[in-house]
């Protein structure tokens, strides 16, 4: 159950690009934003299942192209 205030989006935005793109360490953010370590590395956690979600869709998608030119190319010509 959740506790305490809510973390604004763009908050949550901003500290992610702090620690990923800038180095900023997570205890450091954490006190800089009032904001649990607990809480950050749950958002990282979060973001990085988000992406390989979309990497493995964008994968199938992929594979299905390319199984339609591999189709088209063997298919004989007229």
């Amino acid at each position: 159950m959740a506790k305490g205030i809510p973390t604004a989006q763009h908050v949550k935005a901003e500290i992610l690009t702090k620690i990923r793109d800038e180095g900023m360490n997570v205890s450091v953010a954490s006190a800089h934003y009032q904001v649990s370590s607990k809480s950050i590395y749950t958002w990282l956690r979060d973001t990085v299942v988000d992406g390989s979600a979309n990497l493995i869709q964008e994968n199938e998608q992929l594979y299905n192209l390319l199984g339609r030119a591999t189709a088209e190319l063997k298919r004989p010509k007229k």
